[in-house]
């Protein structure tokens, strides 16, 4: 926060304002940030040995080579902005696109790497601005969308679950909609949280820079923070004291770190934190390491839990550091954030789950199928696909409240019958998938038949539902992507099955004559 001059006669020492602070910040981000493009001109070389090795069957080595050559001229571009308008927005904003285009650059050339197009938006986060955020999201959101318009015919032709480009497009990029909603907001709030508490604590270093009546002003300064946070100490290493802000009584304590390495405040609370956490609060609280953790930093934090009141975050804040820049004083706050985790908890849960059967959804299963693709099947792992019989025909003669109800009736009977054995899945209209983790799936499959077939409904007497199963110890040698399949075979021939003992022409839809 502050700038030093120095001349023959003297040292003068300017205090930035905030919006310079801003600047600089804006500055110094931009500067790291073409740092980190000069870098991913290592990339082209990184697939080029994935290449070698068998990894990237799909690229050649002249991707690898124009891949570093476009991210070298970029990085080149940006270096010279960042040297004419170190400051600018623009310089920002490039600096971030540039990132969309190497993503976009992999994506078309069919690199396949776990990095998401997510990153982008949250690395203009660093540059603390709405507008650089705004920006950032809506052109992320643009590249993700004609990228995956572009790619879309490679992976549905890729993927056992998609039949068109199309299909898989829409899907795609509906799950990519409502991850940059979610992530607009919780994007914003991070800003709006940033600003709101750095000015703050910009104050408040502020006015604990006045040696004058020094004390007295940090009490009066810190006292506006009891509507904030549940408790606010003031920790003065100079004077080694621990002075409670939010106790009227503004009662000054000895810190003796050699005899006890922890404030007052966390040995009252620190039987209060739920066992399994307690060796990491009271490594995070550990007087002896702090002002080393806090080098250099604004501010740390750790979230732990209280087992009374829940979820709660300890906060130290650096509020004044000596001329080697050690802190000397330093706020320690704790603030209950039960309701942001329950909130954050709603969030992920909406993100994966179908919202008519409350089911797990598409991207969950996705996400989970990743896990398994990481680590491994064991001999227990089982796919069980799954398909509502007839669902077309009571669409056309009760109309869709009745499809639903047949919806969600198959999936009351999938998630009663597997219960802890697994999770299900809903991945598209009338289609369920579930992991399984059984030596035997058929009695499975039983009690999932023997629930459907005493299941009744406001609007119909009868459910129906066509299973297939495969499992890795069935097929060992047999990839995810193959047991799915043979799942989905199986599926579709017991619903063939189906459809031929009942007398029903699945491509008419239609009761058979029966002379």
């Amino acid at each position: 926060m502050y700038k030093t001059f120095k001349n023959s006669q003297q040292t003068v020492t300017s205090f930035l304002d905030y919006d310079s602070l801003l600047a600089e910040n804006k500055t110094k981000t931009n500067g790291y940030l073409n740092v980190a493009l000069w870098l991913c001109a290592l990339t082209g070389p990184a697939l080029a040995l994935g290449v070698f090795f068998g990894v990237f069957k799909d690229v050649s080595y002249s991707t690898c080579i124009l891949l570093s050559l476009f991210v070298i001229i970029l990085a080149f571009s940006h270096f010279i902005l960042v040297r004419r308008f170190p400051e600018s927005d623009l310089t920002s904003v490039y600096s971030l696109f540039v990132l969309d285009l190497l993503l976009a650059y992999m994506a078309i050339s069919n690199v396949y790497l776990r990095l998401t197009w997510f990153l982008v938006p949250v690395l203009s986060l660093l540059f603390c601005s709405y507008r650089v955020y705004f920006v950032s999201v809506t052109i992320n959101y643009i590249v993700m969308v004609v990228i995956t318009w572009i790619t879309a015919p490679y992976y549905a032709l890729h993927r056992a679950d998609f039949l068109t480009a199309p299909e898989y497009f829409g899907n795609v990029v509906w799950g990519y909609t409502i991850e940059t909603l979610i992530m607009t907001i919780a994007g914003l709030s991070i800003v709006r949280t940033f600003h709101r508490y750095s000015k703050e604590i910009y104050n408040n270093y502020a006015t604990l820079k006045n040696r004058e009546g020094m004390l007295q002003s940090s009490v009066d300064t810190l006292a506006s923070m009891a509507g904030i946070y549940d408790k606010v100490n003031l920790l003065d290493f100079r004077s080694m004291t621990e002075m409670p802000i939010t106790d009227n009584a503004h009662l000054m304590k000895t810190l003796n770190i050699d005899k006890c390495d922890h404030t007052s405040m966390v040995m009252n609370i620190k039987d209060q934190i739920a066992p399994e956490q307690l060796d990491n609060f009271l490594s995070f609280t550990d007087l002896k390491t702090l002002r080393e953790r806090l080098l250099d930093k604004k501010s740390i934090y750790g979230e732990f839990i209280n087992i009374s009141t829940g979820w709660f975050r300890a906060q130290y804040i650096t509020v004044e550091t000596n001329e080697d820049g050690i802190p000397v004083k330093v706020i320690f706050t704790v603030q209950n954030i039960e309701r942001d985790k329950r909130k954050e908890a709603q969030l992920i849960r909406i993100a994966m789950t179908d919202e008519l059967t409350h089911l797990f959804n598409r991207r969950s299963y996705d996400d989970d199928i990743m896990l398994y693709r990481d680590t491994g099947l064991d001999d227990t792992f089982t796919l069980l696909s799954a398909d509502v019989n007839g669902l077309k025909n009571t669409n056309d003669t009760k109309g869709h409240a009745a499809g639903d109800e047949l919806i969600k009736g198959a999936a009351d009977c999938l998630s009663e019958a597997i219960g802890d054995l697994g999770k299900v899945y809903r991945t598209g209209g009338d289609e369920f998938i579930a992991i399984l983790h059984i030596d035997d799936y058929r009695e499975i499959c039983e009690v999932i038949k023997s629930k459907s077939s005493i299941w009744k409904g406001e609007y119909s007497d009868s459910l129906s539902i066509s299973i297939g199963c495969a499992s890795h110890n069935e097929f060992p040698d047999a990839t995810i992507d193959e047991l799915e399949r043979i799942s989905d075979r199986r599926m579709y021939e017991a619903k063939d099955n189906y459809y031929l003992q009942s007398g029903i022409d699945r491509r008419k839809r239609r009761q058979k004559p029966t002379n």
